[in-house]
């Protein structure tokens, strides 16, 4: 089965625990004024970014010996559910092959849940609890994503919150609210700050600078831990 990259490489931590091979796979469902990976959203897809499944496996094999500290494979993008039947496949041949799995999903697929099984290290990014402004900001509803996120609870679970001053940061009783909620024990979080790592890619960037002041990113530290929300740094 054909799976569409944009790039590939190593990084450790950051995606994922231990030492890993990160396949971008190309197209998304959002349209995030403020993305880091423009290249990525596009949903064509030419011959040159095309790539066998089995060819993926085959080559993270070889590269087994670099899965130190725990690591494998993460799926990212783009959006990697872009192409769900491609990678539920790639997936499973990385599972049966011994290698460490992950992928990193903005959480709207509503089929998601199906692959939480052939998922050791799941990472969904929370980008707005309103479901108004998740739409304004990101072209997608939120509900589908907090249905996932309910759906992986008492799983291995990554939650990312995406951080925009004047957006979504004077919530903080919202964010913490809903998590309380739910089963959080097999959960860990992450603040990601706004940053503008994309704005250099692509001429319709043209989102306000948003950069959280060190205040309010400490307020968040504390409510995390005040509500026993377990965050981690990558």
């Amino acid at each position: 089965m054909q799976i569409y990259t944009f790039q590939q490489g190593f990084n450790y931590s950051q995606d994922g625990p231990g030492n890993r091979l990160v396949l971008h796979l190309q197209g998304c469902n959002m349209r995030c004024p403020w993305c880091s990976n423009p290249e990525g959203i596009s949903v064509g897809a030419d011959a040159k970014s095309a790539r066998e499944t089995r060819e993926l496996t085959e080559h993270a094999l070889r590269c087994k010996p670099m899965f130190f500290d725990g690591g494998g494979v993460t799926l990212t993008g783009g959006e990697p559910t872009v192409q769900f039947d491609a990678v539920a496949h790639l997936l499973r041949e990385l599972q049966a092959a011994g290698i460490h799995t992950c992928i990193e999903t903005n959480g709207t697929h509503p089929k998601l849940p199906e692959l939480y099984p052939h998922v050791d290290h799941l990472i969904i990014d929370f980008k707005h609890p309103h479901d108004d402004a998740h739409k304004r900001l990101t072209g997608q509803s939120n509900a589908q994503v907090k249905a996932n996120i309910e759906a992986a609870q008492g799983r291995q679970l990554h939650v990312r919150f995406i951080l925009l001053h004047g957006h979504n940061t004077h919530l903080l009783d919202d964010y913490i609210g809903y998590f309380t909620q739910l089963d959080t024990s097999q959960m860990t979080f992450e603040l990601l700050p706004y940053h503008e790592l994309g704005r250099g890619k692509w001429d319709k960037y043209a989102f306000e600078p948003a950069f959280v002041p060190d205040d309010t990113l400490q307020a968040f530290k504390q409510a995390l831990k005040h509500a026993n929300l377990k965050e981690i740094t990558t």
